[in-house]
């Protein structure tokens, strides 16, 4: 399993655990999951890393706003395509 395939595994993990409200637990492991995408993003090309901002900004709109399942969403979706593309662009 590629570092990418692992993110992509944790980013649906996390998400599963917000849907099942497990918010404390799930927003613990949210970190880890942001800190290992930024890593894998911050070197993609120019399009993908402003795209990391958009989402990145997203969730933590809607952590703040506790929609924990929009957070869910955002990382099942929006984030592991933008994962899911920068694999490619490598």
């Amino acid at each position: 399993m590629t570092v990418i395939e692992q993110c992509v595994d944790e980013c649906r993990q996390c998400a599963g655990l917000f849907r099942l409200g497990r918010d404390v637990e799930a927003a613990l492991n949210m970190v880890d999951v942001f800190e290992g995408a930024q890593q894998l993003l911050i070197s993609a090309p120019m399009t993908i890393a402003q795209d990391w901002a958009l989402v990145l900004t997203q969730m933590l709109d809607c952590q703040e706003r506790q929609d924990w399942l929009g957070l869910a969403d955002w990382m099942e979706f929006e984030l592991v395509e933008l994962l899911q593309k920068a694999r490619l662009a490598h």
